[in-house]
């Protein structure tokens, strides 16, 4: 998902460590009241559980005239444990017609956004139906995509109708019934959209088939044959140029399908060459591209980017930086294409390793907002020009409420997801020390969860253990407090008080400092004083290490 920005970081915070004579603000978590539709859509509740999602034959009709749908979706699925009643997620104001299965119409009850049916027969543990959901309506119309999503009915600069889908958070059922919960991926699915055949349709996976229909309509037949999570499941539907080509990748060949608007294709074939630089950089640091076998496209949007597996939403206006803007406030962030760059490190996390619950948000978020430095990196040939990146994108950090969510109910978490969490694991690549086991470690989230769906408590498990360090009270601190560690410091005479404050208990990260002319060494704070020799004359001129992102503040000590 891109990143919410509204403020542009100033070169006169960029600092990393802000001497203060105060604490920042530390703001309490607003209280927020979670209804009955957020458990149904939020939670894996009892008639979700006993059902595994195995395949979606997902077919859609868009009537362009009157932006109404309509359609069906083809369930398969295991059976994990008996059940009786099937919870399917459809938003009002569609429609569900009937639900059919073997044959047989199924009676189902309404629960606002959410249907359940009722299976005539028991069902036993290991077999693998199919249940069919037909339905109809005008989808809500997304106001301000993607943040505000649904369906975007819009037109191109010469006139012609252009059709897209954005629905992270609010969910695939925007538009299409499925089982609407982040920790059920199919195994595999087809997407067959009907719309008018002067409009071509993108959507994701390979393209198996087009069929002309005697009404004036064409169906192009999509086919994924990957794990995909719901609201990765798109529709682009317009008057598309289309070129492929073939880049050299870690797993063999990889189709790379490029589908800009027919009038921008000159425009597109200049900034999207950004493409191949940032396959290579991503490859190095996460390991393959995941999707060889449904290959990468790049698809010209109406809005301005989504992480569509395997076709990357781009709507950035063929520009460096975001809208033409660094959202660094360094001009790092104006040395590429921002969509190309946060969008396509979605295919390694959100679409790749996916999490189970929207609290855990982070995990696609924090990541992809990291990969932004280390393309910066990668393309600069610099680890400094990396570090000025993500070190500057401190100043969007707002601290209003805790990264991690709550769960069960569909809550994404703060926005401080994307900075506060990617400045995080750039300080844990501090810890790490070594590059290369940093990049191992990268590389082993993507090879150990491939083409699964996670919780935070195994992706903070899995880099302690691979690093062989004691990391829970850090991902407590940067993702369940609205704090940033402060490092309080007191010099008497020659010797420096140290200690960490407005931490969570139990905080001990170590910290690199220079307590003088050439005496760069490491010290380990936690919440009590302790003491170093130094040739510094005032406890502001304390260095610490800009990698770290931590605060100091120069205090009086009371022993």
């Amino acid at each position: 998902m891109i990143c919410m920005a509204t403020r542009r970081a100033s070169t006169s915070v960029l600092a990393v460590l802000v001497l203060a004579i105060a604490s920042p603000p530390v703001h309490a978590q607003e209280a927020r009241a979670f209804t009955h539709a957020d458990t149904l859509r939020g939670s894996n509740g009892p008639a979700r559980a006993w059902w595994d999602v195995l395949f979606y034959d997902l077919r859609v009709a868009i009537s362009v005239q009157d932006s109404s749908i309509s359609g069906q979706n083809s369930i398969t699925y295991r059976v994990l444990q008996p059940g009786s009643e099937m919870q399917i997620d459809l938003q009002v104001p569609l429609v569900v017609d009937s639900m059919v299965f073997a044959g047989q119409r199924l009676s189902d009850r309404r629960d606002g956004n959410a249907f359940f049916a009722r299976l005539p027969v028991a069902q036993r543990p290991g077999e693998t139906p199919t249940v069919t959901v037909h339905y109809h309506g005008r989808p809500r119309v997304a106001v301000n995509p993607p943040w505000d999503g649904g369906f975007i009915w819009q037109e191109d600069s010469l006139g012609n109708p252009w059709v897209a889908t954005a629905n992270q958070g609010l969910g695939a059922s925007v538009w299409w019934p499925s089982k609407d919960y982040l920790g059920d991926e199919p195994d595999s699915q087809r997407v067959a959209i009907r719309i008018p055949t002067q409009m071509t349709d993108v959507s994701n996976g390979r393209l198996r088939s087009t069929t002309l229909n005697e009404d004036g309509t064409t169906t192009y037949e999509w086919f994924v044959a990957s794990p995909i999570n719901n609201y990765s499941v798109t529709v682009n539907a317009g008057r598309y140029a289309h070129w492929q080509e073939t880049y050299p990748g870690a797993s063999g060949p990889l189709t790379l399908d490029f589908w800009p608007l027919a009038v921008n294709e000159a425009a597109a074939r200049r900034q999207w060459t950004q493409v191949r630089p940032m396959l290579r950089c991503f490859e190095d640091w996460f390991g393959p591209f995941p999707w060889y076998e449904d290959g990468y496209k790049l698809v010209e949007t109406p809005h301005l980017g989504m992480e569509h597996q395997t076709a990357i939403a781009y709507g950035n206006g063929y520009e460096n930086g975001y809208r033409g803007r660094d959202l660094s406030g360094t001009g790092r962030g104006l040395e590429w294409d921002f969509i190309i760059i946060h969008e396509s490190a979605h295919e390694w996390w959100g679409n790749h390793v996916t999490a189970k619950d929207n609290a855990d948000l982070w995990i696609h978020e924090s990541f992809a907002n990291y990969a932004e430095s280390l393309y910066t990196e990668c393309q600069l040939g610099s680890r400094e020009a990396g570090a000025d990146y993500v070190i500057g994108t401190r100043a969007l950090v707002e601290n209003d409420r805790p990264i991690v969510g709550a769960y069960g109910v569909n809550d994404e978490g703060s926005g401080d997801m994307y900075y506060k969490g990617g400045n995080m694991l750039h300080t844990i690549r501090q810890l790490v020390g070594d590059d290369a086991e940093w990049r191992e470690i990268l590389r082993g989230l993507q090879r150990d969860f491939a083409r699964q769906t996670v919780t935070n408590v195994q992706i903070e498990e899995y880099i302690a253990r691979a690093s062989g360090l004691a990391l829970d009270e850090v991902f407590d601190q940067y993702l369940r407090t609205t704090r940033i560690p402060v490092l309080e410091v007191a010099l008497e005479g020659r010797t420096l008080w140290y200690r960490w404050a407005d931490v969570v208990p139990g905080f001990d990260m170590p910290v690199e400092v220079t307590l003088g002319p050439g005496a760069a060494s490491k010290i380990r704070p936690t919440e009590a004083w302790q003491s170093v020799p130094t040739s510094l004359g005032n406890a502001a001129d304390l260095g610490v290490d800009r990698d770290y992102y931590v605060l100091t503040r120069a205090v009086r000590r009371i022993p």
